[in-house]
């Protein structure tokens, strides 16, 4: 097994509870936070967590960047198609006050003893790029994004000493 393999079975095995931020870190708000503080989160964040509340933190529901549209747009430019007409109540002119009116709550959920290889896996089937961390109460332990395991990942071949390196135009990369 040459180090690539080596360091890819590493990075693939390890738990995300190693590797995630401290959830003081995350952007997190509570089901009656008002709107206001949720966008004044996601003008730097590209999504936020909502919980029940900060000390039990179980996870309730998400709010992403893109939502700000529906948040901000009257009702009346937002379609409703079958299966979305909660899109039109979450505008601010449609009567939405706190981030319990405005969160998605089909939230995608892994759990803090999966690895990292759970984690990519779930990321492609569902085609997403964060998913939130959770025990088995439901309780928001993390989260885990593929920006963060891009970051991982180079830090783990920076340590184990292996470099890539992509020569001229070809897409061909050689691992060194």
């Amino acid at each position: 097994m040459n180090d690539v393999e080596r360091a890819l079975q590493t990075f693939y095995s390890m738990k995300l509870s190693d590797i995630m931020p401290s959830v003081i870190s995350m952007p997190i708000v509570t089901l009656d936070s008002p709107i206001v503080d949720v966008l004044k989160l996601l003008r730097t964040r590209h999504h936020v967590w909502v919980v029940s509340d900060k000390k039990s933190m179980k996870l309730e529901g998400v709010i992403r960047y893109l939502d700000v549209m529906c948040i901000l747009l009257p009702p009346e430019n937002t379609k409703a198609r079958f299966g979305n007409i909660s899109a039109i109540f979450k505008s601010i002119l449609g009567g939405a006050e706190k981030a319990a009116d405005v969160m998605e709550h089909n939230i995608m959920t892994i759990d803090e003893n999966a690895t990292v290889l759970d984690a990519l896996t779930k990321m492609r089937r569902y085609k997403v790029q964060i998913l939130a961390i959770i025990d088995e109460k439901g309780t928001l332990k993390g989260e885990i994004s593929l920006r963060l395991l891009i970051d991982e990942f180079l830090r783990l071949m920076k340590v184990g000493g292996v470099q890539w390196t992509q020569h001229g135009s070809s897409s061909r990369s050689e691992w060194h």
